[in-house]
């Protein structure tokens, strides 16, 4: 139960990110720049931060990186980096809600990512996440019935490719900390165990990717407004946010476990669409969308029952 709350509160943080990369989006700032000034901040807070308070721990966390900076440049390029610009392209062509809920489809991926990395899935959790994720194509119909077939698939499919890198760039973090594997280093340090140097680690995995995006697109020079959003979200979604989730997930000593930290995710539709409606006025959904919200929920308490059950 306490990896359950502990990922509902990442979820609400996490929220931030669906409803300011649409608000950014609104505004006709580039995509590009909504995802690595995110991060660019995230680097310079949680390196401030770390410095002052803890800095022998922000010393090994470099010392940490450099010796196995491969290995983070795949972890954080995948986990952090290809799954956010992905989430920041989809926002330039549907609500932040809508890239919430299809962001759901990580429910599903989660345990197709665990079996790549030889974990077994009870089936009693599949079934219940497929529940889950009946709810969240309800939604998607809806949303599909007033919108070009264009702007749902532009909007729709980077964020299902992003809703397995996620969960893959978290899990090799996991399996480094578990013990490794023959291609996967076994990380037994200090930083291993501080939910916020797994995000730095993570962060400076990611520059390599942002410096080339920057570079071959060449977008234009952003906004005032666009520079503060990011930091925004940086400090919602990608210091606070990141940090309980992976906290959570590494709490987990089960594949099960592991299972219920991601599904806490999909409470991310419900902040999502209340950040929506009350700060960018948006539409409340119909019937069908309230239907799959409701679904969504109802297979998110019926997986926690299981779970204590077990």
């Amino acid at each position: 139960m306490k990896i359950i709350m502990i990922g509902i509160l990442a979820a609400f943080f996490f929220s931030t990110t669906f409803v300011l990369n649409r608000a950014m989006s609104l505004d006709g700032g580039h995509w590009v720049w909504s995802a690595s000034l995110r991060y660019f901040w995230m680097l310079g807070f949680l390196s401030a931060g770390l410095f002052a308070v803890r800095r022998k721990l922000f010393i090994e966390t470099l010392k940490l990186y450099c010796r196995h900076w491969l290995f983070w440049t795949i972890a954080g390029g995948v986990g952090f980096g290809l799954f956010y610009a992905l989430l920041s392209f989809s926002a330039s062509y549907a609500p932040g809600w809508v890239v919430a809920t299809t962001w759901q489809t990580t429910i599903l991926a989660t345990p197709i990512v665990l079996l790549l990395f030889g974990k077994k899935i009870p089936l009693r959790a599949m079934l219940l996440t497929l529940i889950i994720f009946a709810g969240v194509l309800l939604v998607n119909v809806e949303q599909a019935g007033s919108n070009p077939l264009s702007e749902i698939l532009l909007g729709a499919i980077p964020v299902f490719i992003a809703a397995f890198a996620y969960p893959f760039g978290n899990q090799m973090v996991w399996e480094a900390r578990q013990g490794g594997s023959r291609l996967i280093p076994h990380l037994d340090s200090p930083p291993m165990d501080d939910p916020f140097c797994r995000v730095l680690l993570l962060t400076l995995g990611s520059l390599p990717l942002w410096a080339v995006l920057i570079v071959v697109l060449s977008p234009p020079q952003p906004a005032v407004n666009q520079i503060l959003n990011t930091a925004l979200v940086a400090i919602f979604s990608g210091v606070v946010a990141t940090s309980l989730f992976l906290y959570a997930r590494n709490k987990a000593t089960s594949a099960a476990e592991l299972a219920a930290a991601d599904c806490t995710q999909s409470m991310e539709v419900v902040f999502s669409l209340l950040g929506e409606v009350f700060l960018l006025g948006g539409a409340l959904p119909g019937v069908i969308g309230w239907t799959g919200i409701a679904l969504t929920m109802l297979g998110l308490v019926l997986y926690i029952r299981v779970q204590n059950v077990r």
